[in-house]
């Protein structure tokens, strides 16, 4: 699923939890349940502001099976 690829690709990055979030303008709360697997489906507008701070695309992340 997701959440391991967006942990994964946020560490490979070098950047901590807080980091992504304020670059990425959501909070680090809610990140940290994307990472986890406890929140589900967040908007495309969620998922393109994360993909940007991670200098990727929305489908490397959220659809790449």
């Amino acid at each position: 699923m997701y959440y391991s690829r967006l942990k994964a690709l946020r560490i490979k990055k070098g950047m901590t939890l807080e980091e992504l979030a304020e670059l990425a303008n959501v909070s680090a709360g809610y990140l940290c349940h994307l990472e986890n697997g406890t929140r589900k489906n967040p908007t495309i507008e969620v998922m393109e502001k994360i993909a940007k701070a991670l200098n990727t695309n929305i489908f490397e992340i959220f659809f790449n099976e």
